[in-house]
């Protein structure tokens, strides 16, 4: 492992994927500090056991994560996932905490080491700390409230006046509705993060055509809730500016980047990056090497890119992002969206041209002009930055393996 590359990961919240030269992910885990915690995996190695696992690591990614609740869900949700052959604690060790949801009617919701799964019981983990465990939960509790009581009081408790519990207790609760709240727990847990806001967002746009605004209102403060959880507040107030300023008809979680690169017209490449909820989510990123295209031509390398990243899109029915970001002017932007025509597909996609960072919508022959100190300005740059960013160190890579290979 390069250990340059371990001084250019954040200082951050987060948590990191360790992987093999084949793609395999060996270990995850997660850290306050992303830089510091995997630099001291490879400080003073330890056993031979870990010494032999890292020196298997040649890849590491990582989730930059705004809480260290968010990192924890996120960790246990990725090894369940990847099954990391090193997790060997968290997949085995029996006294670590998980989290509970039993089978009654109004299913209670615990941290707990089972020591019997009775049937219909689903258990989420294990998780390594209880402590931050429990504080993950408290968040949660705040938007989706549930039972955690073993048996029914006679009369609501506590949690019922502070508003964790929807006191199924007083026997007037709809069964139907509580479930729904125990669902969107598991959710959180599962790492199902983006399929609960669309279904939100959804609700919250049926409310509103409905003219039923207070039940509107409700929705969104849980969809703020949630995105407070995860990406924070500043994130979702500039996606929903972002989504008002280009005209779109949803808020753009998912955005993708394309840019590609080549400097003689040899070993060109494309890229495609991806932000989740205005953060990056490199797991998610791709490298193309261009083969349809000789010489330079950049409209056509963006064209490859586009058709060959949303053709496997469309043919494996995986989710679409909600906005393409094109690194270039008009010129680049037309054949991105001629491309997409042609797939049948119906993604909204702009292009931003570097020289006076003018922002391009289809069909417009004039360009957006958005003020350069605007927030919603720089998270547009962020993605492209990454983008151009993502496409020439992968150029860079090519061109020096064939400068070896002479």
């Amino acid at each position: 492992m390069d250990f340059k590359e371990i001084e250019k990961l954040p200082s951050s919240c987060g948590v990191y994927i360790m992987k093999s030269k084949q793609g395999e992910v060996l270990y995850v885990g997660k850290a306050t500090d992303l830089r510091k915690r995997v630099a001291s995996h490879f400080k003073g190695r330890g056993s031979l056991r870990s010494s032999l696992f890292l020196d298997k690591v040649s890849d590491i990614d990582y989730i930059l994560c705004h809480t260290e609740e968010q990192a924890l869900i996120l960790e246990a949700s990725l090894i369940k996932e990847f099954q990391p052959k090193y997790n060997v604690a968290l997949k085995d060790d029996k006294s670590y905490p998980y989290v509970v949801v039993t089978n009654e009617t109004y299913p209670r919701i615990y941290v707990g080491r089972p020591k019997k799964i009775e049937e219909g019981m689903v258990c989420f983990g294990p998780f390594v700390n209880a402590k931050l465990l429990k504080s993950a939960l408290k968040i949660i509790r705040r938007i989706f409230p549930y039972r955690s009581c073993k048996r029914f009081a006679k009369k609501p408790c506590l949690y019922f006046h502070l508003n964790l519990c929807p006191a199924p207790c007083k026997g007037d609760v709809d069964v139907f509705e509580y479930k729904k709240n125990v669902e969107g727990v598991c959710k959180i847990i599962r790492g199902e993060r983006k399929e609960l806001i669309e279904e939100f967002h959804k609700l919250m746009e049926k409310f509103s055509q409905e003219a039923k605004f207070e039940e509107a209102a409700k929705v969104r403060d849980k969809l703020l809730a949630i995105y407070n959880l995860y990406a924070g507040r500043r994130e979702f107030s500039q996606l929903n500016v972002l989504k008002k300023i280009l005209g779109l008809k949803r808020i753009p979680f998912t955005i993708e980047a394309i840019d590609v690169s080549s400097l003689t017209g040899k070993e060109a490449t494309g890229s495609v990056i991806v932000f989740k909820d205005g953060v990056p989510d490199k797991s998610n990123y791709r490298r193309y090497r261009i083969k349809e295209v000789e010489g330079i031509d950049d409209y056509k390398m963006i064209a490859e890119v586009v058709r060959r990243r949303y053709r496997r899109l469309k043919e494996e029915r995986k989710p679409l992002p909600d906005l393409v970001i094109i690194d270039g002017g008009k010129g680049h932007l037309g054949v991105a969206k001629k491309e997409l025509d042609k797939l049948g597909l119906k993604i909204p996609v702009i292009g931003i041209a570097k020289k006076n960072e003018e922002i391009w919508l289809p069909g417009e022959d004039e360009p957006l002009i958005i003020p350069k100190d605007s927030a919603v300005l720089h998270l547009i740059q962020r993605v492209r930055n990454e983008a151009h960013r993502f496409a020439h160190s992968y150029h860079h890579l090519l061109r020096k393996k064939k400068l070896i290979k002479r």
